[in-house]
């Protein structure tokens, strides 16, 4: 299988991409981790975030050793219907 032709414009609204270093959301599994420092292409105008092929796979690797994370982020959660009252 070959990879996807890279392109220089984001497939949803047509931005600019822009590299950079992005603290990646990955779903793997179910689960989801959060990595730091992820070379990535960014659109400038809507912000989704693309990952070449080896990227991703290093992604992978880390998911699946994901028992050898140590550090933990915390974050506030808020309920949708707050926004009500």
């Amino acid at each position: 299988m070959k990879d996807m032709p890279r392109t220089d414009s984001c497939e949803f609204c047509e931005g600019k991409l822009e590299q950079r270093l992005v603290r990646a959301r990955f779903p793997f599994r179910g689960r989801t981790i959060y990595v730091d420092k992820v070379p990535a292409r960014v659109c400038a105008r809507c912000g989704e975030q693309y990952f070449d092929a080896p990227v991703y796979k290093r992604l992978e690797l880390i998911a699946k050793r994901r028992s050898q994370i140590t550090k933990t982020v915390s974050f506030p959660l808020a309920k949708y219907d707050m926004g009500l009252t």
